[in-house]
């Protein structure tokens, strides 16, 4: 692999009263999203997320004047460009948007469209395949965390791309595709600081109307709030509709999550995509544990990757709510793998501890698939944006 010395010079160009931008439809793993190259978007975080909710439609419903699905899961954006970091080839960052509102959070991250990355950067040249698997190391820009990403990548007709057709499945997506590889370098306390940001596997909360709640704190690529289903007056093998449409079970689970954002060291998390709350229950279908997860207040049709790579860890610490849960771990000396069931099935990860301290996860390994959708030029009208003003490009 090599890294494009020259980078695409910046496309946007204007067209009518409109700015046209190239972009990359990608689908990373179960989320969908534009994507686009760094040096062509606005340098201040302001114009930045007024750009992208233009270019998801944000807020309507159904963002029917834009690129977004309608929901969380497609209501996301990637921004890819070389890395001026020493041995590390790519930085990306994520965007998440929400149908409902303007609302542009740019502080957590989205292992499902980091899957994206690579695939997004072969395709627009900035990274050149010169072997049959391409490795990247890529850093997420979000919280620092840095990722080694492999993608097949063969020669057809003297040139190399990314080779999408394969036999890899993954709940939750249709079909099969090439697999693409992602290992999480360090991804502990990404956002809260450490691993346990309250210091304590688990910890009692005080719930109004619900009484005293246990639940388990813990950021391994994700800051989650992990509860067993029951203590919120749930099973957890209800669908992500059944409990979407639960108002009372909806409160319950955001104003725990409110009081457990502070008691992360997170501050008023009101307005923020995380912590993510994971209802957990005893697996049914021969996994480790089974998952019900608020994206916050909505609930994933399955599971995000660090997401799913943060509860599997919580498996595999004692004293928390989930390893009191979680069906028995075979662990291969100081790694194991666990898999997290979710509402479209289940989603496997690789872990590895320090021997001499469990609680610093070393190594996390999982697999997804990605797909460019689409390329062109999105447009935004020139009200957004007017880079022939002195708005500089970054």
């Amino acid at each position: 692999m090599t890294r494009s010395q020259t980078p695409p010079a910046p496309g946007t160009r204007v067209r009518g009263h409109q700015l046209a931008i190239p972009s990359v439809l990608m689908r990373g793993g179960t989320s969908r999203g534009p994507f686009f190259a760094r040096a062509d978007l606005p340098g201040d975080d302001e114009t930045l997320a007024r750009v992208l909710a233009a270019a998801l439609g944000s807020p309507h419903p159904l963002q029917i004047d834009g690129l977004g699905g309608g929901h969380p899961l497609t209501s996301k954006a990637g921004i890819v460009g070389p890395s001026t970091e020493p041995g590390v080839d790519l930085d990306f960052r994520f965007a998440q948007l929400r149908p409902d509102d303007d609302s542009v959070d740019m502080n957590a991250n989205c292992g499902n469209l980091l899957a994206a990355v690579v695939p997004f950067a072969v395709e627009t040249g900035m990274v050149v395949p010169t072997e049959d698997t391409t490795t990247v190391r890529v850093r997420t820009l979000n919280t620092g965390a840095v990722a080694e990403i492999s993608v097949r990548t063969p020669e057809e007709g003297g040139t190399r791309g990314v080779d999408y057709a394969g036999d890899t499945a993954i709940d939750g997506a249709p079909g099969t595709s090439s697999p693409v590889t992602i290992g999480f370098l360090d991804t502990a306390g990404s956002i809260a600081g450490s691993l346990l940001p309250t210091g304590r596997p688990r910890d009692t909360v005080e719930l109004p109307g619900t009484g005293p709640v246990e639940v388990t704190c813990i950021d391994n690529g994700q800051p989650l709030v992990i509860v067993a289903a029951a203590a919120l007056g749930a099973t957890g093998r209800e669908s992500p509709a059944e409990l979407t449409a639960d108002p009372v079970l909806r409160e319950r689970v955001e104003a725990l999550r409110l009081v457990c954002g502070k008691l992360m060291g997170l501050g008023d998390v009101t307005d923020r995509n995380y912590p993510k709350m994971t209802l957990i229950s005893p697996p049914r279908h021969g996994g480790t544990v089974a998952t019900r997860s608020f994206i916050p207040r909505v609930v994933h049709e399955s599971i995000g990757v660090l997401a799913a790579v943060t509860a599997a860890t919580a498996c595999v610490l004692p004293g928390t709510v989930a390893h009191a849960m979680a069906a028995p771990t075979t662990t291969e000396g100081a790694e194991a793998t666990l898999s997290v069931e979710h509402p479209s099935g289940a989603f496997g990860v690789r872990l590895g501890w320090d021997p001499g301290d469990p609680t610093r996860i070393t190594r996390s390994a999982l697999v997804r698939t990605a797909r460019a959708l689409m390329a062109g030029d999105l447009y935004v009208p020139l009200g957004v944006w007017n880079p022939s003003t002195k708005e500089t490009n970054r």
